[in-house]
């Protein structure tokens, strides 16, 4: 067996045995042994795309909801460097990732020969552990090195801060299997009985509870995260203290307050409500309303790992591992009682106000998209303003898990991520999954819709909202520059139905609320179009501004 096909074959079986189960592969030929490696391996499902971008956000989506290290392949030169933006939304997000990049070796490497760049520590501080693996020897302990180098990696991706992990593997030619040649010198076979090289038991992930001060005026923020929601559920229950829940959180339930992005807008509701304590956990910074509510909290307390916790307005005053409510909490106070009055007005104002007209706005889809879905659905929601509008006016509910790509926010990969995630979700039985895109996203990442004939694909509803151009803009300071037009708002005048039928997926357009179910309904990847006006959609947002303040006055 040549050395290349050895290394990889080893590597593989033992990720195998770890419990990798997805892996994606980006076409090219110093990859070959790793790509080959793994479609032969019945304990891995593997994905091929043609776009190394939209390989790694699929990857991104297919890990981020498994919750297990997802494998990326691919080969060398700026093939390697198109992974890097999903590098850094794994990292910042803690999706666990195996990155495997092929390269040549070292004598090829600084000559000029084609396609070869400096892969060593390529993607920087923003992996967990990186490791030059050297070229295959046939010489005895490389299959020890390699198992245990694999177990490592696997350790790291997944520890108690998961992460992006990058392996650089020099591969020589032959890249392909040989029929015959010189035998191994010693048994490529890992441990009995499939169990892997190393078995790294996790730490202990049960901190003890912290009990907070008894204090009547607690508001309890919950940002995007990976994280359990009932204890927070449970503490805004026992305490009385407001629940202020990102719709990635997965806390907007039923003792959620789902209008705090319109009241902490009203200085006089701010004022009036002054925190004595604050207690986050994820990653808030959906709104520029709540990071300056945490400036006024007497304290802040952030629930999470002490090595890399949250804390955007740097108000922290402690960091701890998990939180309980104080012996002596009673739920019935003023406190509770001026929040859920202020809630349930701002709820009833904002939905008089999106029910008033039948055309879907961007609101009313964000908020009756969300309502809609069947429990045990997932949805995908974009960056920029499909998850501000969700944030706005997402009603509390159960069985709806709320995904996107909130680490770095960026717009790019976002098809593939929600692809990705549908695939995962399907694959753990879930039920339907949806995503909520603009056309700018849909445009960024059109190469995520391409998926070849004979790849997994995934019963996944798009739903596109076209503004021509970038809406979050409308709402800025830069609206009101005289290029704002072609700098900011950048329109395109690209038909999404010509974008399904490039990509050969239904289509269809969607413009009254009351079509909304039967819109969505269908199997396969398809896209659904909700066309509307930037301008238009500014004003409701003031609109639904001034009705929340009215009414809570």
């Amino acid at each position: 067996m040549n050395p290349s096909t050895a290394l990889a074959r080893v590597l593989v079986d033992e990720l195998a045995r770890l419990g990798l189960a997805e892996a994606v592969v980006a076409p090219g030929s110093r990859s070959t042994p790793l790509a080959l490696a793994l479609v032969a391996d019945p304990r891995i499902r593997t994905h091929v795309r043609i776009d190394e971008r939209s390989a790694s956000f699929l990857a991104v989506g297919l890990a981020r909801v498994s919750r297990r290290p997802v494998a990326l392949v691919c080969t060398s030169g700026t093939a390697a460097a198109n992974f890097h933006p999903a590098v850094l939304e794994a990292d910042q997000s803690g999706v666990g990732l195996l990155v495997l990049t092929a390269d040549r070796p070292p004598e090829l490497r600084g000559t000029g020969a084609n396609q070869t760049v400096n892969q060593i520590g390529l993607f920087g501080s923003a992996v967990r552990f990186f490791t030059e693996v050297g070229v295959p020897e046939p010489v005895p302990g490389m299959v020890a090195y390699w198992r245990s180098l694999a177990c490592r990696a696997w350790a790291a991706a997944r520890g108690s801060r998961p992460g992006p992990v990058h392996l650089n593997l020099a591969f020589r030619d032959p890249l392909v299997p040989e029929p015959g040649g010189t035998p191994w010198p010693e048994p490529l076979d890992g441990r009995c009985g499939e169990q892997p090289w190393i078995d790294v038991a996790p730490l202990p992930s049960e901190p003890e509870p912290v009990e907070l001060p008894p204090v009547e005026r607690g508001v309890i923020v919950c940002g995007d995260g990976d994280y359990d929601p009932v204890p927070f559920l449970a503490l805004a229950a026992e305490t009385g203290w407001p629940l202020l829940a990102e719709p990635t959180s997965n806390a907007r339930r039923a003792e959620a307050v789902s209008g705090y992005r319109q009241l902490l807008a009203l200085p006089e509701f701010v004022a009036a409500h002054e925190p004595e304590l604050v207690v986050s956990v994820g990653r808030p910074g959906l709104s520029r309303q709540l990071l300056a509510y945490l400036r006024r909290a007497g304290r802040h307390v952030v629930v999470g790992e002490p090595a890399a916790f949250a804390d955007p307005v740097r108000t922290a005053t402690d960091v701890v591992g998990a939180v309980r409510a104080p012996r002596s909490a009673v739920p019935d106070t003023a406190w509770a009682a001026s929040w859920a009055a202020a809630e349930a007005a701002a709820r009833v104002a904002a939905d008089r106000l999106l029910d008033a007209d039948e055309a879907l706005s961007e609101l009313r889809l964000a908020r009756d998209l969300a309502t809609h879905l069947a429990p045990g659905s997932l949805l995908f929601a974009g960056s920029s303003m499909p998850i501000r509008d969700l944030d706005a006016v997402m009603r509390p509910r159960c069985g709806l898990r709320v995904v996107g790509n909130r680490g770095v926010s960026g717009i790019d990969g976002t098809v593939s991520s929600a692809v990705g995630a549908a695939l995962a979700h399907q694959a753990d039985g879930g039920g339907g999954a949806f995503a909520l895109l603009g056309d700018l996203a849909l445009l960024h990442d059109q190469n995520g819709l391409l998926l070849g004939a004979q790849e997994p694909r995934p019963d996944l509803a798009v739903v596109v909202v076209n503004n021509d151009g970038g809406g979050i803009f409308s709402g800025l300071e830069q609206a009101g520059h005289p290029h704002f037009e072609r700098v900011f708002g950048t329109p395109h005048g690209v038909s999404v139905e010509q974008v399904a039928a490039t990509a050969d997926l239904p289509y269809t357009r969607l413009e009254w609320a009351t079509d909304l179910p039967k819109a969505l309904l269908g199997e396969g990847l398809r896209l659904v179009e909700v066309r509307t006006d930037r301008a238009a959609s500014a004003r409701l947002r003031r609109a639904l501004q001034d009705a929340v303040a009215d009414a809570v006055r």
